[in-house]
C-alpha cells in the first residue's frame, strides 16, 4: 500500500516541475494541432471556381445532416454548387463529408476558435468556405 502511494505522489510532484506541465496560456500561446486535425471545413478553389461538382455526396453520408448541397449547371454544362451551406452547431466534426468527397473539394482545416455571439455566424455558406 505505502509503494502505491509513493508511486502515486511520486508522478504528482514530477508534474509540479517546471517544463512538465500540459497548461498553455491560450490566448497569448496557440495549441498546436496535429495533421490529421479535425477542424473548420473549407472548400478547395481552382483558378475560376470552386473544385466541387455538386454531387451530393458529403450531404448524403453527413450523419448530422448539416450540409445543405443546392446543384446549379454552367453554360459547359458543368454542376457547380448554387448554394452549399454547413450549420456548424449541427456538425460533429467526423469528417466523412471529406472522405466522400471523390474530387477533394472539400477538406477540413486545423482552425479550432469557433465561438461566436449570434447563432447565424455558425452558418458557414459557400462564400465562407472558399476563404
Amino acid at each position: 500500500m505505502f509503494k502505491a502511494i509513493a508511486k502515486g505522489l511520486s508522478i504528482t510532484f514530477k508534474h509540479m516541475l517546471p517544463g512538465h506541465s500540459t497548461t498553455v496560456q491560450y490566448p497569448s500561446v496557440k495549441l498546436q494541432v496535429s495533421d490529421r486535425f479535425r477542424g473548420l471545413h473549407r472548400l478547395v478553389p481552382t483558378q475560376d471556381r470552386e473544385k466541387c461538382v455538386a454531387c451530393y455526396l458529403c450531404p448524403t453520408v453527413c450523419p448530422a445532416k448539416c450540409i445543405t448541397v443546392e446543384s446549379a449547371e454552367n453554360d459547359k454544362g458543368e454542376k457547380y454548387p448554387k448554394v452549399y451551406k454547413i450549420d456548424l452547431l449541427r456538425c460533429i466534426f467526423c469528417g466523412y463529408c471529406v472522405e466522400a468527397c471523390p474530387v477533394e473539394a472539400l477538406e477540413m482545416t486545423g482552425a479550432y476558435e469557433l465561438a461566436n455571439f449570434k447563432r447565424d455566424d455558425f452558418e458557414f455558406t459557400k462564400e465562407r468556405l472558399l476563404k
